[in-house]
């Protein structure tokens, strides 16, 4: 029997009927076991026999990965980016590599936000010390009053500017990737971006060119007091040199939704001008709900044209 696996852990496979359709059809449901993102060697392992496609989270689909998965053709991202499949060799093994870049937007573009909130209101913080019997009179800053530099317009940036400039706020951005802008939105250099804005928040792909983008060098040159945001991809951001920016206050403060490393443990946990969130960029239930829906789509569409299954 041919099988389908399906490695984002939250993925509601019962209330799907693209899914169920699937298993209609005859194909075997593999499911995640770990319930977390799923290791090189886990993914290979999962992979390995008989299974002819993949809704896949965000666990690295290397080229030794796609390579040892025999009889693997499609592979549908539940989500946007790309950055964690080798497309090159999905290519040469004649893997079909899908994604859902609208689905995720709007939810991931709307805790962008509420991170930048929490981070200028210092709203993390202040539960805190009221939780411990204090009673704080924390003076924060206005997002209005804030020159918001967003690295990458794709559908997500674009979305965060849009809802920055509803706030009134000024927004700048660089990606050297389009040329048409939303109204109100500055293209600018990326130096000009590190020496301007007060808030930066990063929407671009991981790539081994952006590793470490935000590094200490790029912190060196942000004013005092600029806070990062990253709903994005963990390597965008060297950790070690973020907790040294944290701590001598050359950063005001910094939200994070996703590390190098996830579950993340280190040394950030000892930084109180911080936020930490779970990478649930995506996990708004009506965003969700779309995505899975089109990511097994997706899958169905690529099974049925490498005939794998009838489109009945």
């Amino acid at each position: 029997m041919h099988k389908f696996v399906i490695s984002t852990s939250s993925f509601d496979t019962d209330n799907n009927p693209i899914v169920q359709r699937l298993i209609h059809a005859g194909l075997q449901l593999v499911t995640n076991p770990y319930g977390r993102r799923l290791t090189e060697d886990e993914a290979e392992n999962l992979l390995r026999e008989d299974v002819i496609g993949m809704i896949a989270g965000v666990e690295p689909l290397t080229e030794r990965v796609i390579q040892s998965a025999k009889s693997l053709k499609v592979i549908s991202r539940c989500g946007t980016g790309m950055d964690s499949v080798d497309l090159a060799a999905a290519k040469n093994k004649g893997v079909t590599v899908l994604n859902t870049p609208e689905a995720p937007a709007q939810a991931v573009a709307e805790l962008t936000m509420g991170l930048i909130l929490a981070c200028l209101r210092q709203i993390c913080k202040t539960d805190q010390q009221i939780r411990k019997g204090e009673w704080p009179r924390t003076q924060g800053s206005l997002l209005a009053a804030q020159t918001v530099g967003l690295i990458g317009l794709g559908h997500i940036g674009k979305r965060v500017a849009k809802l920055c400039r509803a706030f009134e706020a000024n927004v700048i951005a660089h990606d050297p990737h389009i040329d048409q802008v939303p109204a109100g939105v500055k293209l600018v250099t990326m130096e000009h971006l590190f020496e301007t804005a007060d808030i930066i928040s990063l929407h671009t792909p991981y790539s081994a060119e952006l590793h470490h983008l935000l590094n200490a060098q790029a912190f060196a040159r942000m004013k005092s007091g600029t806070l990062v945001i990253n709903a994005a991809r963990g390597g965008l951001i060297d950790e070690q040199a973020l907790k040294i920016a944290l701590d001598n206050g050359k950063l005001g403060a910094a939200a994070l939704d996703a590390f190098e490393q996830e579950p993340y443990q280190g040394a950030l946990f000892e930084c109180d001008n911080l936020i930490l969130s779970s990478h649930v960029g995506s996990l708004a239930k009506e965003a969700r709900q779309r995505m899975e829906l089109e990511a097994a789509e997706n899958l169905l569409h690529g099974l049925v044209k490498n005939g794998l299954i009838n489109d009945g």
